[in-house]
């Protein structure tokens, strides 16, 4: 079965951290690149970081010095940290394969950031 599982989302404060996790089925995760997107309210989704294979990586201008984007070959598992979190990082976070087409998405997890 071709699919993907998000978790790690939540509610907290300005300035924490969260840990979101993607398992990817076989398929998808042999794909080249991987990477976490995200959506606020009236918003557009955008791409928030990528991650190749071989763990070149590659992220927004938002995203660069606060979250770092990661990959477990052996576990199917993508990770996104995200650090120093602000009001605006609120959103729905999708993990999504092949970037930058994705073909396929995750159900989503919502990340609040309470001010």
């Amino acid at each position: 079965q071709v699919q993907l599982v998000e978790s790690g989302g939540g509610l907290v404060q300005a300035g924490g951290s969260l840990r979101l996790s993607c398992t990817a089925s076989e398929t998808i995760f042999n794909l080249n690149a991987m990477g976490w997107y995200r959506q606020a309210p009236g918003k557009q989704r955008e791409l928030v970081a990528s991650i190749r294979r071989g763990g070149s990586t590659m992220y927004a201008d938002f995203a660069r010095g606060r979250f770092t984007i990661s990959r477990d070959n052996a576990k199917n598992t993508m990770y996104l940290q995200m650090n120093d979190l602000k009001s605006e990082d609120t959103a729905v976070y999708y993990c999504a394969a092949p970037v930058p087409f994705p073909m396929y998405w995750g159900q989503g997890t919502q990340v609040t950031i309470s001010s």
